[in-house]
């Protein structure tokens, strides 16, 4: 199955039903084999020492394995994540953006598993890595447009 979404509908998508991540989160880029999103950094998710928190790249991860699914089976709000399990892998680079690869492993008719690899910006090795599974809605039962 190909992509049904483009990043600039995804974009779009995002800040209109996810108003409490608005500007946190932009897709870079989609394709057959999976999705690029960008975390951008602000203060609020840094850790002391300033470092970025580990619940913010939880939340890369779990944004990047809900558009990886989405740009198969197009925007449906009400899928939702089953599992998650995290590797933090190394501490990210101060001061730049985590951009997060999703690439689909399985997309069934109730169920989508993901892979996501995040980096620092500019650095060669992942700072984490997440497998995720999201329950997808049956169709027909969504948020009203």
């Amino acid at each position: 199955m190909g992509v049904v979404m483009t990043a600039t509908e995804m974009n779009a998508f995002l800040q209109k039903v996810f108003l409490e991540v608005a500007g946190e989160f932009h897709v870079e880029e989609v394709s057959d084999t999976g999705v690029t999103l960008r975390l951008l950094v602000q203060d609020r998710h840094l850790r002391p020492g300033g470092t970025i928190s580990g619940p913010a790249m939880f939340g890369l991860a779990d944004v990047t394995a809900y558009m990886v699914t989405l740009a198969h089976i197009g925007p449906r709000a009400l899928a939702v994540t089953t599992n998650c399990a995290i590797d933090f892998m190394r501490k990210p680079a101060a001061g730049v953006d985590l951009i997060a690869h999703g690439r689909l492993l399985k997309l069934g008719k109730q169920l989508s598993v993901s892979d996501v690899l995040i980096y620092s910006e500019g650095v060669d090795q992942p700072v984490a890595r997440a497998s995720l599974t999201y329950a997808i809605p049956p169709a027909g039962v969504d948020l009203p447009s």
